[in-house]
């Protein structure tokens, strides 16, 4: 028998309780939250009629993926990290800040402290057998055209099997993760191998939840970015490699158009010497453009808990 007690004196008088409305102490935003959290939570059981044993089922996965650290990897898969950046572009709008490379989500596999190089650098650790050699290469400009020297541009993606390096033992220390800082020209150069798509672990919680929907855990081939400088508003993005299967299916659903980037096969022995290069390679062009601002505080990126990364706190 379906029973509906949300709406009753009881229920609300509750709900106060909990949330610590009655307590002097505490922080005012977090009881508001947390009321409001926990009443959308209650009549959801009351209008789903959820039984006990499928709340304690759902706090038997919510363990589960606490102890496998996987929060960071169902958050995008639910829509969370995209939704954040539609209301961040929403506040772009409403500030008048426009132009610029469009931003995408980060994910959850940034590790802090890569090694720094200027204009050019190696990425790979050369140990990947199945890597097909990549050169990645543009140009930093402001909205105006004009080339950013000097500015900070932090590359990572995984390697041909879907690995990230720190989370993947079986790579070596920041394999396929660079800082580089643009030369004169604004220009940036890195030397890697191909990244591959990826999927969830199977049978994980977070697999089990997305089955639950019906819809897999797949990403397409992509590579990570983050560009900064000093009176531009820093930019947190990601390329997609065309031709990847699951370019527009993408379950962290960050795929933009205007970061899909077309590689080109270059087989051409002088090509590669002019670069350092041995053999055929794919060259990836993505050329950057940053906004400016004044605003100190959109000149870095948002705090948030990362890999090897000191709290500021």
């Amino acid at each position: 028998m379906t029973v509906k007690i949300f709406d009753t004196p009881q229920v609300q008088d509750f709900l106060n309780t909990v949330a610590g409305f009655e307590q002097a102490g505490g922080s005012d935003r977090a009881k508001r939250i947390i009321h409001r959290l926990l009443a959308d939570l209650y009549r959801l059981i009351d209008d789903f009629d959820v039984t006990p044993e499928e709340f304690w089922a759902t706090v038997s996965l919510m363990n589960e993926l606490g102890k496998g650290s996987q929060f960071g990897l169902l958050a995008p898969g639910l829509g969370f990290d995209h939704y954040l950046d539609m209301r961040m572009d929403a506040e772009d709008e409403a500030r008048g800040l426009s132009g610029g490379t469009p931003r995408t989500i980060e994910g959850p596999l940034y590790v802090a402290g890569a090694p720094e190089a200027e204009g050019v650098a190696r990425m790979d650790d050369g140990r990947d057998p199945d890597g097909e050699t990549m050169w990645l290469t543009g140009l930093v400009r402001d909205t105006d055209g004009q080339p950013v020297a000097g500015a900070r541009v932090e590359i990572w993606h995984a390697d041909s099997k879907g690995g990230y390096s720190h989370f993947d033992p079986s790579q070596s220390e920041y394999n396929l993760r660079r800082t580089i800082v643009t030369d004169a020209e604004g220009r940036y150069a890195a030397r890697s191998i191909i990244p591959s798509g990826y999927g969830v672990p199977e049978g994980s919680p977070t697999d089990r939840v997305l089955a639950a929907l019906g819809r897999h855990g797949q990403r397409p081939a992509h590579i990570h970015f983050f560009i900064s400088a000093p009176g531009h508003k820093h930019l947190t993005t990601q390329i997609n490699l065309a031709g990847d299967p699951y370019t527009w299916d993408d379950f962290a659903f960050a795929t933009r158009e205007e970061l899909l980037v077309d590689g080109r096969v270059i087989e051409e022995a002088s090509e590669a010497e002019q670069r350092g290069l041995e053999g055929p390679f794919t060259e990836v062009v993505f050329d950057i453009e940053l906004a400016r601002t004044e605003a100190q505080e959109l000149q870095s990126r948002h705090k948030r808990p990362r890999a090897l990364e000191e709290s500021t706190d």
